[in-house]
């Protein structure tokens, strides 16, 4: 079972833009699940993130009616996306307040060109969204504690909007908190190609697919182990 909370910024996409991540991820046997959140200007920091919270208890409490288990939901994101993903895996008071827990309720997280430690913001508008050019606790890895899920985070060697030292810095923070995380760089790659190959056209030239599910299998396989 997959969430897939798609990227803009916070501040634009819609659902329909990401059938193809859905497509890509059924015809791999998972269920997937591709939410809208409230974006700017309608939202500001932490009406996505206490939506994204909404989308997990929607999951929980229904998704055995399409096939999927609802012990074995991962989160995963690209951009924006992977923030919300990173800040619902991570920081435990936004699934509490649906009566959920990460450390139980989420399998895994798979970032995508997440920026989980970007301040402080040199956007204007960035600045509005999260409340202040230097918001420390609206950053992923301001609440790294032991007890997260395994981390995967993607990134691309020539992504010029996230930087991938991201990716780098949470995983270093997880992994010093006793989590297991894993950094994949894909070294010519850039902030809008890493998604683009979920899509069939690119998926043989930049393998996110493959290395998502051989994540989501190896933390599968841990589960079995330790039942």
């Amino acid at each position: 079972m997959v969430v897939f909370f798609y990227g803009g910024a916070w501040r634009s996409g819609y659902k329909e833009l990401y059938r193809y991540v859905g497509k890509a991820l059924a015809r791999r046997g998972y269920v997937a699940v591709v939410p809208d959140y409230r974006i700017y200007p309608e939202a500001r920091y932490p009406d996505f993130v206490e939506d994204g919270a909404r989308v997990v208890r929607w999951v929980k409490d229904n998704v055995s009616r399409f096939g999927g288990d609802p012990e074995k939901i991962f989160l995963k994101g690209h951009s924006a996306g992977a923030h919300i993903a990173a800040m619902l895996a991570i920081d435990a008071r936004w699934l509490r307040e649906v009566g959920l827990e990460p450390r139980r309720d989420i399998a895994g997280l798979i970032g995508l060109a997440g920026p989980y430690d970007f301040m402080p913001l040199h956007d204007a508008t960035l600045a509005v969204i999260f409340g202040g050019a230097d918001r420390p606790e609206t950053q992923p890895i301001f609440h790294v504690a032991p007890g997260a899920p395994p981390a995967l985070l993607l990134t691309g060697g020539k992504d010029w909007l996230v930087e991938p030292g991201n990716a780098t810095r949470l995983a270093a923070r997880l992994s010093a908190a006793g989590n297991v995380a894993t950094v994949r760089t894909y070294r010519r790659v850039g902030h809008f190609t890493i998604v683009a190959a979920l899509a069939p056209l690119l998926r043989l030239f930049v393998p996110v697919l493959r290395d998502t599910e051989a994540f989501i299998a190896s933390v599968l396989q841990e589960q079995r182990q330790a039942a």
